[in-house]
């Protein structure tokens, strides 16, 4: 069995739909697998294999109750400013592409993507398919491996959604069938109305009277979740609002320079009743947070230089005079260090920038990509999570080492009240999160992240079973025949 999500545009809510019918249909007692063909995210994950992947098609498979595999997302891009994007392909790093390079490459990249449906196919008795932006980019048919050319592929029937948030749904829903060709608009089975606010009876009008132009069903419309705590691709989830502090709560500000990158390891602060998170752009929000936290960059010497220039820089070093907590994460790491070297330019021109200075920390950019689990040793503790990194970073002093994998080689220090770490998934330790909390006068609730999470999935999948013709849904899903 197979179905497939296809959206009216970005942002719509494919991700989080294909997450909550994977915990759906395992609820049920079906074996069933997340599937994208192609995904452009700044957030990734590393398998258990070592492999990189889209941090979505991890979310959704730890819905379905399955290990994060590779198959589950073949492609992936990561934006880059100066170069377009990385390619990653069934985990691996190809290198950086332009846009119209890439095109030529996706005749080529269609193979891998079925070789991968089909490898799950081979494993799972149902897989539910997440497509990309929209079907009706016309434009981009002829070579499409994520939406409509890929439902032909692998012969997957369609449902549409569209968020009626940013307005104009009925537009969005009739505009995307007019634009699909007559065998296209036979796959699409039905359509969902995404992210509804208010009552539902005002809607119902609508409904009715888009009737004559469009000849699929309305499968439901599904309410927003103010509290929804699932990651969502990569974006900034609109419940945070970084001019907004709460009085009497501990402030973390996690600076979001352009290219911030897996701000999903941030997901269980948001989780903390005792302190408020916000996403923080400038000098003057930097001054008002009592911690703050420089994420992961997929560009880490222009969001350096981007520091520097928007005067953030000076509030950085001023924040850390008034010995305030400053964790680095990753490419935040290496930005809070005395250099950043790219000799062979692998991330636009060969260069050597100062870092900021807070860290006695060098770093050199290198080709080789390091993506791989972690298990670090921390205060004679142990912290799990993950590395993807390109470069590798030394401390100017020997011996100065804050965290350390088994094998003793440093990923990590800590000078007065300023840390860096590589570890990606650190907030998800119990035993860091609260040291923290603990270092920024705040305590962590009595709560753990993995249970936390397994209620929002199960949430979500009884919000969508309960505004949703699910009913319905199974039998197209059903009448899609077998892997």
């Amino acid at each position: 069995m197979k179905l497939m999500i296809q959206g009216t545009g970005s942002s719509v809510g494919k991700s989080l739909l294909v997450a909550g019918f994977c915990r759906l249909l395992k609820n049920e007692g079906v074996n069933v697998a997340p599937y994208k063909s192609q995904n452009m995210a700044l957030n990734a994950w590393v398998t258990n294999e070592g492999l990189e992947m889209g941090r979505a098609q991890a979310v959704q498979a730890e819905a379905a109750g399955i290990a994060p595999h590779v198959d589950m997302n073949p492609i992936l891009l990561k934006p880059n400013r100066s170069l377009g994007a990385q390619v990653i392909v069934e985990g691996r790093a190809k290198g950086h592409y332009p846009a119209l390079e890439y095109e030529w490459m996706k005749p080529g990249l269609k193979q891998v993507a079925k070789r991968s449906f089909d490898r799950l196919a081979s494993r799972y008795d149902a897989i539910v398919i997440e497509g990309a932006g929209s079907p009706a980019e016309i434009n981009l048919r002829k070579n499409d491996l994520v939406n409509m050319g890929f439902a032909e592929m692998v012969d997957a029937p369609v449902i549409l959604v569209a968020d009626i948030d940013r307005g104009g749904v009925f537009a969005q829903l009739v505009g995307t069938m007019v634009l699909l060709s007559p065998e296209e608009q036979s796959r699409v089975k039905g359509y969902i109305i995404n992210k509804f606010r208010g009552d539902q009876t005002l809607l119902m009008p609508g409904l009715e009277m888009v009737k004559p132009y469009l000849s699929i069903p309305c499968l439901g419309v599904v309410p927003y979740m103010e509290d929804l705590l699932i990651d969502d691709e990569d974006s900034v989830t609109s419940r945070i609002d970084p001019k907004v502090k709460e009085v009497g709560l501990p402030a973390v500000g996690v600076v979001q320079y352009p290219h911030a990158s897996n701000l999903s390891d941030f997901t269980p602060l948001e989780m903390e009743d005792n302190i408020t998170l916000h996403y923080v752009k400038t000098p003057a929000e930097i001054a008002s947070m009592d911690a703050l936290i420089l994420p992961g960059s997929k560009h880490t010497l222009h969001d350096l230089n981007w520091l520097k220039e928007t005067g953030c820089a000076d509030a950085l070093y001023k924040a850390s005079k008034g010995d305030l907590p400053i964790l680095g994460v990753c490419g935040g790491y290496q930005i809070l260090g005395t250099q950043l070297e790219d000799p062979s330019g692998i991330e636009g021109e060969a260069t050597c920038e100062a870092g900021l200075g807070l860290l006695s920390v060098r770093t050199r950019m290198e080709s080789l990509k390091t993506t791989q689990k972690s298990n670090l040793i921390w205060k004679d503790d142990r912290l799990l999570g993950y590395e993807i990194h390109q470069g590798v970073t030394n401390p100017i002093f020997e011996n100065n080492y804050w965290m350390k994998n088994e094998a003793g080689d440093c990923l990590g220090i800590k000078e007065a009240r300023v840390m860096g770490t590589y570890l990606h998934g650190l907030f998800e330790n119990e035993n860091f999160r609260a040291w923290f909390l603990e270092e920024m006068g705040a305590q962590s609730g009595d709560w753990a992240y993995q249970s936390k999470k397994e209620e929002s999935y199960n949430r979500w999948a009884l919000h969508l079973e309960t505004n949703l013709d699910w009913p319905r849904i199974r039998e197209i899903l059903d009448e899609s025949g077998t892997l």
